[in-house]
């Protein structure tokens, strides 16, 4: 097993102690998990089908009139 040195902030160590020990595991077995997660290609043949469905559809969608529909909707 490797050794990887992080820099992270004092508040976000406590917290991610706090969230590992509720859940009666380490940081850095969390940490090892996100990074697996995180590096896996996506498998899109395994996806639920509601995912399926969704995946590529902001594509399209432009970024003005997803503001302009936050703007209208949370005045």
């Amino acid at each position: 097993m490797s050794k990887v040195t992080l820099s992270v902030e004092q508040s976000v160590v406590v917290r991610a102690k706090r969230y590992a020990r509720k859940r009666g595991t380490s940081v850095s077995k969390l940490v090892e998990a996100y990074l697996d997660v995180l590096s896996e290609p996506l498998l899109t043949g395994n996806d639920p089908p509601v995912l399926r469905s969704l995946r590529g559809t902001l594509r399209k969608a432009a970024p003005d009139n997803y503001r302009k529909h936050l703007a209208r909707k949370y005045r």
